[in-house]
């Protein structure tokens, strides 16, 4: 997966881990190249970002993408992007597409609600370049109990049956390798474009906790490395590139 999209990733399931990124680390830390996905049926400490934990809840999907690439780290980030966009078309195979939306960095959304978390990490591969552990969490069955923010479900939408893990990384697995492809194919300004066409609340006010500091402002949109532009009251641009944003109740 350094170059163009792969054409079959192994899929490797896991009764039971702690948390499919930690596996993934592990595996590229001892030298394992992948590409591979790796599904945890049940997982007993699943992360998020900024170290926050993620509940899993039985029936939804933990899964990891472990690879290597040869790219520089700051173009490699973009890769969460990528991942956005492979899991808003995956829940556009079970929901109306016009319930689901993307907001900035990468939590994909449901009827405005958070249905899915991404989380990437990434380190010095003992077989040179980069590794990228490209962690992905979908409330496929429930939401969870628990939860910082409003949360959703697949199932909540859905007139069928959602999605069981094995199904929905099947599903996954192959829109994660279409958009890999036109990122490698197309660059960035592709996706970014793909992405804000899919945008929550651009052009609506927000607010920006980068840390110890919180901002507002209006969303813009993307700049090309995939910080955010946002125009704050005195009309001055301020680009995010980390934190948490919100938009209203999202």
């Amino acid at each position: 997966m350094t170059g163009a999209a792969p054409v079959v990733v192994p899929i490797v399931v896991l009764d039971e881990i702690d948390s499919t990124n930690a596996e993934a680390r592990r595996r590229a830390e001892a030298g394992e190249a992948g590409p591979v996905w790796l599904v945890g049926l049940r997982q007993t400490a699943g992360r998020g970002r900024r170290g926050r934990p993620w509940e899993t809840g039985e029936g939804n999907l933990a899964a990891t993408l472990l690879f290597r690439t040869d790219k520089p780290p700051a173009q490699a980030a973009q890769v969460s992007f990528v991942a956005a966009l492979a899991v808003a078309d995956m829940l556009a195979k079970y929901v109306p597409t016009s319930l689901v939306s993307l907001k900035w960095p990468n939590d994909p959304l449901l009827g405005g609600l958070k249905v899915s978390g991404i989380l990437v990490e990434s380190g010095a591969s003992p077989l040179g370049d980069l590794w990228l552990a490209v962690g992905i969490g979908v409330n496929l069955k429930r939401r969870p109990i628990d939860s910082e923010r409003p949360a959703t479900s697949i199932a909540t939408y859905s007139e069928t049956l959602p999605p069981s893990p094995t199904e929905a990384i099947e599903v996954l697995a192959e829109t994660f390798a279409r958009w890999f492809g036109v990122w490698n194919t197309l660059g960035f300004p592709a996706i970014a474009d793909a992405w804000t066409a899919r945008a929550h609340g651009l052009g609506e006010p927000c607010v920006a906790r980068l840390g110890n500091e919180t901002v507002e402002g209006i969303a813009e949109g993307l700049d090309a490395d995939g910080a955010l532009r946002l125009r704050l009251a005195d009309g001055h641009l301020r680009r995010i590139t980390a934190g948490d944003v919100f938009f209203g109740g999202a």
